[in-house]
C-alpha cells in the first residue's frame, strides 16, 4: 500500500510538493499540491502521455495556448508534443494526479 505519508516527496517550484505514488519503468503517478498564485514551466513532453486529475481546488491548465478551468474530480490528458502548464490561480490549494505514461522525467522540453 503507498500513500501521501509513505511516498517519496520532493519540492519543486515555489513551495509545491509531490509524492511519488507510482514509479515504474512505463507508468508514473505523482500526487502534486501547488500553494494559491504557483505555476510550473510551460513545457512538453516528447514521448510521455499524461492524465491530470484535480482532487482538490481548481486548476488551470493551459494546452497549446487554449486555457482550460478543471475542478474537483475533472481530469484532462495530454498527448506527446504539446505544450502545456499547470497554474494555480485561485486563492486556496490545489491538489492533483499527474498519471505519466511513460514515466515524464527526463523528457522535459522547456518552451519560451
Amino acid at each position: 500500500m503507498i500513500s501521501k505519508e509513505t511516498a517519496e516527496h520532493y519540492l519543486w517550484g515555489n513551495n509545491c510538493h509531490g509524492w511519488h505514488l507510482v514509479q515504474q519503468l512505463g507508468l508514473s503517478v505523482i500526487q502534486e499540491i501547488m500553494p494559491p498564485g504557483t505555476s510550473e514551466v510551460r513545457h512538453y513532453h516528447q514521448r510521455s502521455r499524461q492524465f491530470f486529475f484535480i482532487l482538490s481546488g481548481t486548476a488551470t491548465l493551459e494546452i497549446d495556448g487554449s486555457r482550460q478551468i478543471l475542478s474537483q474530480h475533472q481530469g484532462v490528458e495530454v498527448p506527446p508534443n504539446l505544450p502545456h502548464q499547470m497554474l494555480n490561480e485561485s486563492d486556496r490549494d490545489l491538489e492533483f494526479l499527474v498519471i505519466s505514461q511513460p514515466p515524464s522525467h527526463g523528457d522535459r522540453i522547456l518552451v519560451s
